[in-house]
C-alpha cells in the first residue's frame, strides 16, 4: 500500500468530521432559526446571532488550538471537538430560555474552534509535513458537501422530530460517528525529532519576509471571511431586492455549491503543479469577477454566482495550502491557529454589519462594496507575490 493510499482513510474520516461539524453549527441556523422562533417566541435576531457568538469564541481559542496541535497533533484536539459539539447541541436542545440557548453556542464555539477546517488543516500539516498539500486539497472536496448533506438532513429531522430533536440527533451523531472516526482513523502525530543532546530542537524563527507575509495573509483572510459571510447570509435578500423571486433566488444560490466542487476537482486534477499562490490569485480573480457581474445588473445572475462559487471553492484550498508553502511545516499548525482568529472574527461580525449596510447604503452599493473588497484582496495577494520574489532573490 502506497503512502498516498494510506492517507485516504484519514482524509475520508476528516471529511465526514467536517461535514457534520459544519452542518451542525455554521449551516444549522438556516434551517432551525424559524422553527425555534415559532416554538419559543425568542427574537430571531438573537437566535441567528448565536452563530456569531460561537464564531467569536472559536476565534478566541484558535491560537491555543493551533499551538496544541503543533505540540500534540490533531487527534486529541479533534476528539475534544466532537465532545464539545455534542455537549453544545444537547444544551441547545434542552434550552428552556434564550440565555441557556446562547450558552449552548458558547460551548459550540469551543467545539468549532477545535473542529472546523483550520484544525483539520493543521492536523494534516502535522501528520504529513510539506507533503500535506494534496491531502488538504482532497479534504476540501469531501468537506464541501456539508451544506448539500446537512441542509436536507436538518429539514427532514425538523419535520419529523422538531428542532430540539434535531439538536439531539446531531449530538448523537458526533458521539456515535465523529468521535469514533477520529479515535480509530486519525493517527497520532509523529514525535518531534530530538538531537543527540536529548534537548528538543528549538523552532527556527520566521524570516523577516515571512513575518510580513503573515500580516498580509491575515488581511486576506479577514477580507475573504467578510465577503464569504456577507454573501452566504444576505444573498437571498440581495437578489430579491433586484426583483428576483424567492424561489428563483434559492435556485440561483444552489449554483454555488456545484461550482465550488467543480473548481476543487480541477485543482485536484492539476496535482499541485503550480505554486498555491496561483490558486489564491485565481480564487479572488473569480470571486471579484462574479461580484462585478452581480454589481453591474447584467442579465447573468446564474453565471455570476457560478463564477463566484468557483472562486470560493478554490479559496478554501488556498487558505490551507498557501501558509504551508510560505512558512513551512515546522510553523504550520501554530500559524494556522493564529491566522484563523481574524478570519473567524470577520465571519462573526460581517452578517450584522451587512444588515446595517443594507439599510444605510442599499443593496446595489453593497454589491459594489463586495467587489471592491475582492479587488483589495487581489492587491494584498500581489504583496505576497512580491515578498516571495524578494525571498527567492535573497542569498
Amino acid at each position: 500500500m502506497t503512502d498516498r493510499t494510506r492517507r485516504w482513510p484519514v482524509i475520508c474520516a476528516l471529511g465526514v468530521v467536517q461535514i457534520l461539524a459544519w452542518g451542525s453549527t455554521y449551516y444549522i441556523p438556516a434551517v432551525l432559526a424559524e422553527p425555534i422562533a415559532r416554538d419559543t417566541g425568542w427574537s430571531l435576531a438573537w437566535i441567528v446571532g448565536g452563530l456569531s457568538i460561537g464564531l467569536l469564541v472559536a476565534a478566541v481559542v484558535s491560537p491555543r488550538v493551533g499551538a496544541a496541535i503543533q505540540r500534540h497533533g490533531g487527534r486529541p484536539v479533534l476528539a475534544t471537538a466532537a465532545v464539545l459539539l455534542a455537549t453544545g447541541l444537547a444544551v441547545l436542545g434542552l434550552a428552556p430560555t434564550l440565555p441557556v440557548f446562547l450558552a449552548g453556542w458558547l460551548i459550540l464555539g469551543l467545539g468549532m474552534g477545535c473542529g472546523l477546517y483550520d484544525p483539520a488543516y493543521a492536523t494534516l500539516g502535522r501528520l504529513y509535513g510539506s507533503e500535506a498539500r494534496s491531502a488538504i486539497t482532497a479534504l476540501t472536496l469531501v468537506g464541501g458537501f456539508s451544506s448539500t448533506v446537512c441542509w436536507p438532513l436538518s429539514a427532514f429531522l425538523v419535520a419529523h422530530i422538531g428542532w430540539r430533536g434535531t439538536c439531539f440527533a446531531y449530538a448523537a451523531l458526533h458521539l456515535a460517528v465523529t468521535l469514533p472516526l477520529v479515535l480509530a482513523l486519525i493517527p497520532s502525530a509523529p514525535p518531534r525529532a530530538v538531537p543527540e543532546t536529548g534537548r528538543a530542537r528549538p523552532v527556527v524563527p520566521l524570516e523577516a519576509w515571512q513575518a510580513r507575509a503573515v500580516l498580509l495573509m491575515a488581511g486576506i483572510l479577514v477580507l475573504g471571511g467578510t465577503i464569504m459571510a456577507l454573501v452566504s447570509v444576505h444573498l437571498l435578500t440581495l437578489l430579491q431586492a433586484r426583483g428576483v423571486t424567492l424561489a428563483a433566488a434559492v435556485a440561483y444560490g444552489g449554483l454555488i455549491g456545484p461550482s465550488q466542487v467543480t473548481a476543487r476537482l480541477i485543482e485536484i486534477a492539476n496535482r499541485g503543479r503550480h505554486h498555491p499562490l496561483w490558486t489564491l490569485t485565481a480564487a479572488f480573480a473569480l470571486v471579484g469577477l462574479g461580484l462585478v457581474l452581480l454589481a453591474s445588473h447584467g442579465p447573468v445572475i446564474g453565471l455570476a454566482l457560478a463564477i463566484y462559487g468557483a472562486g470560493n471553492g478554490v479559496y478554501s484550498i488556498a487558505r490551507g495550502t498557501v501558509p504551508l508553502v510560505l512558512f513551512g511545516p515546522e510553523h504550520y499548525a501554530g500559524l494556522v491557529g493564529r491566522l484563523a482568529r481574524p478570519g473567524l472574527m470577520a465571519q462573526a461580525l460581517a452578517p450584522p454589519l451587512g444588515a446595517f449596510l443594507l439599510v444605510r447604503i442599499g443593496p446595489d452599493a453593497l454589491w459594489g462594496l463586495l467587489a471592491l473588497l475582492a479587488a483589495v484582496n487581489l492587491g494584498l495577494i500581489g504583496g505576497l507575490w512580491r515578498l516571495k520574489a524578494v525571498a527567492a532573490e535573497s542569498p
